[in-house]
């Protein structure tokens, strides 16, 4: 079982700010990285959609040798993780979530921005970590279509998108939590905005974690480690920018 894979999913290619940072400790394994951009975004399809479509990904990343798979994205993890788990008692699943605890560790008293998909804010898992944490000082922004926007590296729309949504929020804010994991790749054009604000984002504590199982369940690999990149669409261009993303 060492000699499985990793497997990651996401809704497209955003997850792959998750990848980075897994990778950054556990070097040596091997990965199946799953962009479903034919289905993206998941934000605004229903619960039931939602665990479907990740049902289908799921059965795909067993049947190429999973040891466990990473949940990377954040509407997915928070609609369709207690299902995979009831549905797959034998597989681990690793679930990624907004970081807000991190914020009420590290950052608690000062004024925060929560920006996630329509789906994640609606979620109960969502709702939950909001009740448990809540610094009563936060902001929360449904960012309908911007990891499409993201997705399809449409730069003059991002900046417009983040003008258009952000400005209220400028020299008010000092936590911003990316609940979605495209949001990571547009930090600097969040900061040109909202300026010198702290990011918060659930990879580093993900990666972590996935650690401390695979070491918890003798499921380390002690190999070269490769990255498998697969696209639902079959695009070209997704997996030229998922592999020049992943080497920045």
């Amino acid at each position: 079982m060492q000699n499985g894979n990793i497997g990651i999913f996401d809704s497209g290619i955003g997850g792959v700010t998750v990848l980075k940072e897994i990778i950054k400790l556990l070097p040596n394994e091997n990965y199946i990285y799953y962009s479903d951009s034919i289905n993206n975004p998941y934000g605004d399809k229903s619960d039931q959609e939602i665990k479907n479509i990740c049902d289908k990904i799921v059965l795909h990343l067993i049947n190429k040798n999973a040891k466990v798979i990473v949940i990377a994205c954040n509407t997915a993890s928070a609609k369709a993780v207690s299902f995979l788990r009831k549905k797959y008692p034998n597989m681990i699943f690793i679930a990624i979530e907004p970081a807000y605890k991190m914020v009420h560790d590290y950052n608690y008293s000062e004024p925060t921005l929560i920006m996630a998909t329509k789906g994640t804010i609606e979620s109960e898992k969502f709702n939950l970590l909001l009740k448990k944490y809540n610094n009563h000082n936060t902001y929360i922004l449904a960012c309908k279509g911007l990891a499409d926007l993201i997705e399809s590296d449409n730069k003059l729309e991002i900046k417009k998108y983040l003008n258009e949504h952000l400005n209220k929020y400028k020299n008010k804010i000092k936590n911003v939590v990316l609940g979605c994991t495209h949001y990571p790749l547009i930090e600097n054009d969040i900061k040109e905005i909202l300026g010198p604000v702290k990011f918060f984002n659930g990879s580093p504590n993900l990666a972590k974690h996935l650690k401390d199982i695979l070491e918890t369940n003798n499921l380390l690999n002690n190999g070269e480690g490769n990255i498998i990149f697969l696209d639902s669409s079959n695009s070209k261009n997704k997996e030229k920018r998922f592999y020049e993303l992943l080497k920045k």
